[in-house]
């Protein structure tokens, strides 16, 4: 961080200038050891910076952060402290953002405030779940026990959320070259084609004066049509960041056909692994959904678990308010009411999510299975009939002009 201070030195001079340290008792240390008396000494925040807008839009990749939670819990494993082992991580991090984040860290830490609150100053890289996971870690002293877990959990949801968008990625480009065929031959080849038919002046069969009008009809509204859907668009995106259109796009997004049961399950799996990890590291189930309503980008969700949370301080344990909520699965409110009955709710929860993520893996199959070749026929059909509709043409042409 930037520091301005304001000096004398040995003989009484006026001093002025910036410094550059990872906190401001550091930043006192480093002007006292050059000599000089501190007379104020604040952080220097510029209104508009490249480095505020890089720190904006930089994001820390989550395998940086598994990686670096694993090498931290093999070095307090080794009885290294704490600050020694985050300034050892620092130098080694590849990730700009991820290295500025731990000499913050070590700055307050060196200031006096702990590992985990000293984390939580930085959400984007290490959010509620993780940072309130070493607090537990902290108080208990397994820190490096409770590092490892928060790594196989975070490893585990990066790699749910990758296969998804993995198996998506195909059809989707796919997709695209589809339209961007279509579009070329529709913009480009047919208007070729059609000033030719009418320098024949002959009548063309059905299927090619049907071609040439969509052709005609989308050179002429085809930019009007567009501008349309991005209007439509830019305000289902507008209506989505209200209340309202936040829990309907969320609601949506679950109950879909075919994506909306993958997504709810991934969900739940989510939600299910992470009351496990947090309930097996000692916390406390209204504290956990705190932490999962937290964590949660789905509205629909949110607001479902929210009403469990409220249910269950008022007594009705965890299972009864999701058997309320057609959201949460049959077997997800079956296996946590087993679970709270044996007192293994981790156990039970954990092969729930286990069960889930499997179903979530199938159905992302299966639909990739039926999207690849489905588009695949349909542009097929548009090719072909565009091609026919040539074809025809072209013989019928052949017969009826004499040369």
């Amino acid at each position: 961080m930037n520091y301005k201070y304001i000096g004398y030195t040995r003989d009484n001079t006026i001093v002025k200038g910036k410094i550059v340290a990872p906190s401001g008792e550091a930043a006192a240390e480093m002007l006292l050891n050059a000599g000089y008396h501190v007379l104020n000494l604040k952080e220097s925040t510029p209104f508009f910076s490249l480095g505020k807008i890089s720190d904006y839009f930089a994001t820390v990749d989550k395998r940086d952060v598994v990686m670096f939670s694993r090498q931290l819990s093999l070095l307090l494993e080794s009885g290294t402290d704490i600050i020694t082992c985050l300034e050892l991580l620092q130098s080694q991090v590849s990730n700009r953002t991820l290295k500025r984040i731990l000499g913050e860290v070590v700055g307050d830490i060196r200031s006096g405030s702990t590992f985990s609150d000293a984390l939580s100053k930085h959400p984007k890289a290490f959010p509620p779940i993780y940072h309130r996971l070493v607090s537990v870690g902290e108080h208990s002293g397994n820190l490096e026990v409770v590092l490892r877990r928060a790594a196989d959990h975070i490893e585990r949801e990066a790699e749910t959320r990758q296969s998804v968008k993995g198996a998506l990625v195909y059809p989707a480009i796919l997709a695209v070259l589809a339209i961007i065929v279509v579009g070329i031959m529709v913009s480009f080849v047919l208007p070729t084609f059609t000033r030719l038919y009418e320098s024949f002046d002959v009548e063309l069969p059905a299927i090619t004066q049907a071609l040439i009008s969509i052709s005609d009809w989308t050179l002429h509204y085809g930019l009007v049509v567009l501008i349309i859907i991005a209007g439509i668009i830019a305000a289902g995106y507008i209506y989505s960041r209200t209340p309202t259109g936040r829990y309907q796009w969320g609601k949506i997004s679950l109950t879909a056909p075919l994506l909306g049961h993958i997504n709810l399950l991934n969900e739940l799996s989510r939600c299910s692994r992470t009351i496990a990890l947090l309930f097996s590291s000692g916390l406390a189930l209204p504290e956990i959904m705190t932490l999962i309503i937290q964590s949660t980008k789905n509205r629909a969700m949110e607001l479902a678990y929210i009403d469990v949370q409220q249910y269950m301080i008022a007594g009705g344990g965890l299972s009864g308010p999701m058997s309320q909520n057609k959201l949460f699965l049959p077997l997800m409110v079956q296996m946590t009411a087993v679970g709270e009955q044996t007192g293994s709710l981790d156990k039970t929860l954990t092969t729930v999510a286990e069960s889930f993520e499997t179903e979530s893996d199938y159905k992302t199959k299966s639909l990739v299975a039926m999207i690849t070749p489905a588009t695949t026929v349909i542009m097929g059909l548009v090719i072909g009939f565009i091609a026919v509709a040539l074809l025809s043409s072209m013989y019928s042409i052949f017969g009826q002009v004499s040369f």
